[in-house]
Formats: C-alpha cells, sequence, structure tokens
C-alpha cells in the first residue's frame, strides 16, 4: 500500500513541476509552487525524516508562498 502512495506522490510531484514551468499565469503558479513543497514534506515523512518535512512545510509552503505573492502583489497585471 504505500508503494502505490509513494508512486503516486511522486506523480503528482513530476505533474506540479512541469506545470509550474509552463504555465503562464503568476498567482497560478504559486499555488502549484506551494502544492510541490507541501507533497515535497509528505515524501520527506515517508522517508523518515520528520525535521525535513517540517522544514519543507513551513518554508517551501508557506514562508516561500508570501514572500512570492507579495512580490506578484507588487506588479502589474497585464490584461
Amino acid at each position: 500500500m504505500t508503494d502505490i502512495l509513494n508512486i503516486l506522490l511522486l506523480l503528482f510531484l513530476i505533474v506540479c513541476a512541469v506545470a509550474v514551468a509552463h504555465i503562464r499565469d503568476l498567482l497560478s503558479a504559486v499555488i502549484l509552487f506551494s502544492a510541490f513543497g507541501l507533497i515535497m514534506a509528505i515524501i520527506w515523512q515517508q522517508l523518515g525524516a520528520p525535521d525535513i518535512a517540517m522544514v519543507e512545510a513551513a518554508l517551501g509552503t508557506g514562508v516561500a508562498a508570501l514572500l512570492l505573492i507579495a512580490a506578484i502583489s507588487k506588479t502589474k497585471r497585464a490584461e
């Protein structure tokens, strides 16, 4: 059962990475990047590294997303 979960997590991680690279909307890219960080935190937990998982969840999902959203809010959006 855990093998199937690990494969699904890896596939979702790859899909998020490719989508972030190809998406045109910056806010959508930040949301997908945050999902990427959350999946990475789950993968680190599955690998038995809870300390790295907590740091990834806090920094990769939380702080980085907030900083990127703040940077996007300072730019103008072209319609």
